[in-house]
């Protein structure tokens, strides 16, 4: 049985444990050691604190029953094991590790209180035990008065008056830091059902947080209880295990700490990453920062040796790919070198630095290729391990070595310019004689020879800037010869490049959407999600790790979610998402995870996506076994989806839900984003049999709606698409960026007109009006767009331009709709805004129709311009008092999961309001050697992953 790793799975074990082994002392001793075990490892668990305290309250209890379940042996060993103060001293700790946590540490406060009111209480103590409990923040204050005033009236009434008006004073500060922070904790509060919300809440809350704890009396201890609020509920989340560790060793570093209560001090870095990487082994951030803070605190050589050990010989440090072993191994190497560098290095130390760096090296080569294959590892890309072994040769002053490993990593590096770059740096770093440099001229020499480098002419910059420095005028006047030269062939091939990327570009783009009746194969990136996915993937995959998106991985990976997905049913009721995930884990990578309650309460199912085919036949070997006290059923999700077009565009889930209500159950339906195509109108509907989907679409495939539109529904086939249609498709659409903000249309026009007919011409704005620096432009012929291209890296204005053939990544619509009122107002500015509003939070699978829908609600509307690019609309209405009206209704309307908010007028999300400058003159001229910077490759290549996890 796998060791628990959260908080659910330690009570899952405790209760077990309770339930099981509790028939002698023998055995309730052991539940006890392993209540300890948990609260060593979730120190800040309230429900384990309170299953903790409460069993150990049991058994207090129990040993002093006159008919209870004990024997007199075990009575009277219970009796001196189980004291009062025992048990009290139980409460106290957990109530001093769970006191901050201002939404529900007031369920273990009242029943320590409970118990010592039970058990003779002391009514002096109990009262400062309040009296403390009113000056600490917290949810339930009012509740704790109260059994305040009850407890006074019972023991103490002769001091009732004064004593609560000296606690009501006392307590002030309590309560204005509550109020501060409850519209936070109400949002974490209605967001209970939505992880996705919860955790954004969250984050929100700890920046927040975070931000108070550094002000003046700030209180760091609320900072820190929020910190292990959000990981027990996120324990996966790697990014808050580390913003944690960071804010408490800042905090110690920089004395921020206000308080002088002893349980307020900062809990212990090297605790904090201790757990994290319990909690996230794959992160070689979070182990890395383990080795340091070890190294920081001067912890022995073995307990670092021993963390290194732990990193690498965990199962899932690869499952992102090289990169969090290559941080490990760099922070291991950095370890080493910064210990032979000691006042107190030994010659032991110093050899075993000289053996270990360099067979690193070795151990992190044969890692990838066992990973990926011999021949597909290309290697670490920022060759760190490497450079880590020239930085220890160079430390060493055995610098021929160091030079011997930059000219043998030429081979593999020798076309990116900034490995040029660090090597020239180390040259010139280096003890010389000779004043002139030789060493370093010739590096950069060597570099702006390479013809493959991707940014000679930041190189042919470095090597003239280095000559004119270090070279005398015989030496520099041949530099300039070579420049010159190298110049008139890197021209040469930018506009060979140009060229080859307008003749690819002019082949028509694959599909991006399905014909009617089949759905589109998706790529597996942020962008292309056709619904809103975790941000938590908990699975580790155990295959397919070429598949992980590293770049020494030939073809990038294509989801196919209707082969590649299992239904599961009969799975227990009140099962989550994340025991879900870890079930299935070891038989592939869980791309997406569906689950759905059974109406009748007793059983759930889940619809499960998986990485690859080979990872659902692997879990196909879990059909009829055990989750739980269930038996579930395992099976292939064939034919379950359906492809729904045409339906009427203000058509939502309940339309769906409603529509096909004859047919079977549904699990789920998932819109399109609207991000990059506005007018995009199918969805996929899954339901929880074939015969669900046999009914569906012999029964409403060709069904008319509304009397225009004829609803189709299909079979989800990714192998079916439709040629794409329009301006971008055909490669008459270009994609202007680093525009002069102040230029015009006219003033584009002016110098694009040159080069063909132009049907538009589009200056993408901010909802203030203001230039964002990019244009769309069609022009009527492909031949026209693709000559237009020419433009690239030329001067117009004060700016560069970089001009290329629009493509789905650089491709920002918006969506426009009139109302019956018109087309839009062209009255006075002040006027129209207050007839306007701009709606935010809109999910960007929401159409313009059922905004407009949703909007006419208040009046109406003249005009609606949608945004999904920046989950935004302007709405203009035809009165001043609708516009008001549809402010106050729609702002904080729960739409779609989403809260919306309303600004009056039209602005964006910075709220900056639009300045209307003149431009100046149009101007062009061209320089002398066109700037480029490494750019996409040739062709129809998507920004993504590269290699060892690394981004492009």
């Amino acid at each position: 049985m796998d060791p628990p790793h959260d908080e659910p799975s330690w009570l899952s074990l405790i209760e077990e444990r309770i339930r099981s082994l509790s028939n002698d002392l023998e055995q309730r001793v052991g539940v006890i050691e392993l209540l300890k075990e948990a609260i060593t490892e979730e120190p800040a668990s309230l429900l384990i604190w309170l299953a903790y305290a409460e069993y150990v309250t049991s058994l207090y209890i129990d040993s002093r029953a006159t008919d209870g379940p004990w024997t007199d042996e075990e009575a009277l060993l219970g009796q001196e094991l189980f004291t009062k103060d025992t048990v009290t001293e139980i409460w106290q700790e957990g109530y001093q590790a769970t006191q901050h946590r201002i939404n529900d540490s007031h369920l273990l406060w009242n029943k320590w209180v409970s118990f010592e009111l039970d058990n003779n209480p002391d009514v002096d103590r109990i009262k400062n035990l309040f009296l403390a409990r009113l000056q600490i923040p917290h949810a339930a204050w009012d509740e704790t008065s109260q059994l305040f005033s009850t407890f006074l009236t019972s023991h103490a009434e002769s001091e009732y008056e004064q004593t609560m008006i000296s606690a009501t004073k006392i307590a002030m500060g309590a309560k204005s830091t509550y109020a501060a922070r409850e519209r936070y904790e109400l949002k974490i509060l209605a967001t209970s059902e939505d992880k996705d919300a919860q955790q954004t809440a969250m984050l929100e809350y700890l920046e927040w947080e975070t931000a108070q704890m550094k002000k003046k009396n700030g209180q760091p201890q609320l900072c820190y209880a929020l910190f292990e609020r959000a990981l027990l509920a996120f324990s996966t989340a790697d990014s808050i295990w580390e913003d944690y560790a960071s804010t408490v060793a800042s905090a110690i570093s920089n004395e921020t700490s206000s308080s002088h209560d002893p349980f307020s001090a900062a809990p212990s870095p090297i605790s904090i990453l201790k757990r994290a990487t319990k909690h996230c082994p794959w992160s070689g951030s979070l182990w890395s920062r383990y080795m340091l803070q070890a190294e920081i605190e001067r912890l022995p050589f073995s307990d670092i040796q021993n963390i290194k050990e732990d990193a690498t010989t965990s199962s899932s440090l690869d499952r992102d790919g090289m990169i969090s072993v290559i941080m490990v191994y760099a922070a291991w190497c950095g370890f080493l070198r910064r210990r032979v560098t000691g006042h107190d290095a030994s010659a032991e130390d110093v050899e075993f630095a000289d053996d270990e760096i360099p067979t690193v090296l070795r151990t992190v080569h044969d890692w990838g290729e066992r990973l990926y294959g011999k021949g597909d590892f290309k290697g670490d890309p920022k060759f760190t391990l490497e450079r880590s072994l020239i930085e220890y040769q160079t430390q060493k002053e055995a610098f021929d070595e160091a030079r011997s490993m930059w000219q043998k990593l030429v081979g593999s590096r020798g076309d990116s310019y900034e490995f040029w770059q660090q090597y020239y740096e180390w040259e010139m770093a280096v003890e010389h004689t000779d004043h002139l440099r030789p060493l370093a001229t010739a590096v950069l020499q060597r570099a702006i020879m390479r013809p493959s480098l991707d940014w000679p002419e930041k190189i042919i910059e470095m090597f003239l800037g280095h000559c004119t420095m270090y070279r005398d005028a015989e030496g520099l006047a041949k530099a300039m010869d070579l420049v010159h030269r190298v110049s008139k062939g890197v021209v040469k091939r930018r506009q060979r490049e140009v060229a080859e990327m307008a003749a690819a570009y002019s082949t028509p783009l694959p599909s991006e959407t399905q014909s009617a009746g089949s759905a589109g194969v998706e790529e597996y990136t942020a962008s292309n999600k056709r619904k809103r996915e975790s941000p938590l993937q908990n699975g580790t995959s155990k295959k397919l790790k070429a598949d992980d998106g590293d770049p020494s991985v030939s073809q990038p990976f294509k989801r196919d979610r209707e082969n590649t997905s299992i239904l599961v049913t009969n799975l227990p009721p009140g099962v989550t998402q994340t025991k879900v995930r870890q079930y299935f884990r070891e038989y592939g990578h869980v791309n997406n995870l569906f689950l759905k309650t059974e109406s009748d309460g007793l059983s759930a199912t889940a619809l499960i996506e998986f990485r690859s085919g080979d990872d659902v036949q692997s879990a196909l070997l879990r059909n009829e076994k055990y989750f739980g006290d269930k038996q579930i059923r395992v099976a292939e999700a064939i034919a379950l989806t359906l492809y729904v077009t045409n339906y009427p565009p203000t058509a939502d889930e309940n339309y769906m839900h409603k529509l096909f209500k004859d047919c079977g159950e549904i699990l789920d339906i998932r819109w399109p984003s609207l991000k990059y195509n506005t007018h995009r109108r199918f969805c996929y509907i899954s339901f929880k049999s074939p015969e669900a989907t046999a009914k569906a679409t012999s029964k409403l495939n060709g069904t008319m709606l509304e009397g225009k539109y004829k609803l189709e529904v299909k079979y989800s086939d990714p192998g079916h698409k439709k040629p794409r249609e329009g301006a971008t498709a055909e490669g008459r659409e270009i994609h202007i960026s680093g525009l002069d903000r102040e230029a015009t249309e006219d003033q584009l026009r002016a110098i694009l007109s040159k080069y063909g007919e132009i049907e538009s011409i589009r200056i993408l704005r901010t909802m203030t009006g203001k230039s964002k620096g990019a244009a769309f432009v069609i022009f009527k012929d492909a031949d026209e767009a693709n000559s237009s291209l020419e433009l690239d890296k030329t001067k117009f204005l004060s700016q560069i331009l970089s001009v290329e053939l629009a493509g789905g990544s650089n491709y920002k619509p918006k969506a426009t709709m009139n109302g019956s009122s018109g087309t839009g107002s062209t009255i006075n500015p002040a006027v129209l805004a207050k007839r306007t509003i701009t709606l935010h939070n809109i999910p960007d699978t929401v159409n313009d129709a059922r905004i407009k829908a949703l909007a006419e609600r208040y009046g109406d509307v003249v005009k609606l311009v949608l945004r999904p690019e920046i989950s935004g609309a302007h709405i203009e209405y035809s009165e001043e008092a609708s516009a008001g009206k549809a402010s106050l209704g729609l702002n904080g309307m729960d739409f779609e999961g989403r809260t919306l908010k309303v600004d009056e007028g039209r602005v964006a999300k910075d709220n900056k309001t639009k300045v209307d400058v003149a431009p100046p003159p149009a101007h062009i001229s061209q320089p002398s050697v066109p700037i480029r910077r490494p750019g996409v490759a040739l062709g129809r290549a998507k920004r993504g992953r590269g290699g060892l996890g690394f981004i492009r």
